[in-house]
């Protein structure tokens, strides 16, 4: 058994697996303010609208996509050019083996190397393995928006870490 993860662009071909743990985590997690599953066409919607410089990114683990890292516009307007938001979700039985670390890790590298000027986390008020794991990667709280979503019957805060990468 290899226990060595890979990361590598991802294919069309990944977008179930893709899709798998993006829906898990929408059922089971506040880590997405999602509360319904996504379809196969909206996931293939938003893959569409990712290539390039806005980059996905799988982990391979065994021959299985175990996660997934992204880089979306922060906004459509061009003055925010320079800057991107990053996301990344685990197989629920794949956390907490320091796959979402090499998935962060990979993505800030992709975004150096494609001439970003900052990145932007949102993350749940409870997701502590998350803020940690950003902190531990450079980013710094920059703000908290109180209340702003409701999912499992609570109102959530988010966090809002940036990382300059110039």
């Amino acid at each position: 058994m290899d226990n060595a993860v890979r990361v590598r662009h991802a294919l069309p071909a990944d977008l179930g697996a893709i899709t798998e743990i993006y829906n898990d985590a929408v059922l089971t997690t506040t880590a997405t303010f999602d509360t319904e599953p996504k379809t196969p066409a909206e996931q293939q919607a938003w893959f569409a609208s990712h290539g390039g410089r806005f980059a996905v990114l799988v982990a391979e683990l065994d021959g299985s996509v175990v996660g997934w890292a992204s880089l979306s516009m922060w906004s459509d307007r061009p003055a925010y050019g320079g800057t991107a938001e990053t996301s990344v979700y685990v197989r629920s039985d794949c956390r907490r083996r320091g796959i979402g670390r090499v998935l962060e890790e990979a993505i800030i590298a992709h975004a150096v190397e494609s001439g970003f000027h900052t990145l932007i986390a949102r993350i749940a008020g409870e997701s502590t393995a998350s803020l940690r794991l950003h902190e531990n990667l450079g980013f710094v709280p920059i703000g908290t928006m109180k209340e702003v979503g409701r999912k499992f019957g609570r109102l959530l805060d988010v966090h809002i870490m940036q990382k300059m990468l110039a």
